[in-house]
């Protein structure tokens, strides 16, 4: 909890994501546009977001389709210069996740000085990228090498675009992760980025967790939010505030700004 406590202060923080353009190498980049464009939108969406009052932003590759497992160097080189490029800018604590690489996000941590990170770092799942087989040990460890004993570690443990093949309730799993791993928050997911976790799961796990710090992953939306901080510690944010409330468009200042509205009458 201290960590938690020491990244976001004692409220329900709301983390919205800073989804970065497809990057140099994958499938969608936009050559044309090349890295000044990327830079150019994160800015953009940055300046959006800490003008709505958002308590913190989280840098992702969530357009690097198809996802891998062991991410290109480019991809990771490329978020750091955009993220190193937008520092003195970044007015809020900031976060990073490289999808689906935990040795990458704690490498992005470190080289930015990023304050959490968010990963999978528990479970086995059958995957839209095949098997996949987290490794915690592995990740924890490489943080530690690179002297990142602070990073604040949120873990996913209801994977996105996966099945789980624990056959454990999901609360169980969350708590035995929490035990083993040692996380300091918990996400609770949807099946899909930009959609609902369901409330009974996070009221599920908040049951069986009541020291740690849960926080909704995906799908919050402005007509829920209210909902959601009832019983989530937090949420992480990002197809809401959107234009048009579509994952893949840049931010809508006056969608974000009403959204943190009702987080704030509702915190």
């Amino acid at each position: 909890m201290s960590k938690f406590h020491d990244v976001f202060g004692g409220g329900k923080p709301v983390i919205a994501m800073v989804h970065l353009g497809a990057l140099p190498g994958t499938p969608l980049y936009d050559a044309r546009g090349g890295v000044e464009a990327l830079v150019d939108g994160a800015r953009a969406d940055l300046g959006a977001l800490q003008a709505a009052g958002v308590d913190a932003v989280m840098f992702g590759n969530e357009n690097d389709r198809p996802y891998e497992f062991a991410v290109d160097p480019a991809s990771l080189a490329t978020m750091a210069y955009v993220i190193g490029r937008l520092r003195g800018d970044i007015g809020v604590p900031f976060g990073v996740n490289v999808l689906w690489d935990p040795m990458s996000t704690a490498a992005l941590a470190a080289a930015t000085g990023a304050a959490f990170a968010r990963e999978i770092l528990t479970g086995t799942y059958a995957s839209d990228m095949g098997p996949w087989t987290p490794d915690a040990g592995k990740t924890l460890r490489y943080a530690r090498r690179l002297d990142r004993r602070d990073l604040c570690w949120l873990y996913n443990v209801s994977a996105e675009f996966a099945h789980s093949l624990d056959a454990r309730p999901l609360a169980d799993r969350a708590r035995s992760a929490v035990f083993s791993s040692v996380p300091d928050a918990v996400l609770v997911s949807g099946q899909i980025t930009g959609e609902a976790a369901r409330m009974e799961d996070l009221e599920a796990v908040k049951a069986v967790l009541p020291d740690t710090p849960v926080l909704a992953n995906t799908g919050v939306k402005h007509d829920t939010v209210a909902e959601v901080l009832r019983i989530a510690d937090g949420c992480v944010v990002g197809s809401s505030l959107k234009v048009d409330g579509h994952t893949w468009n840049p931010v809508d200042p006056d969608r974000a700004a009403d959204f943190m509205a009702r987080a704030r009458a509702a915190r």
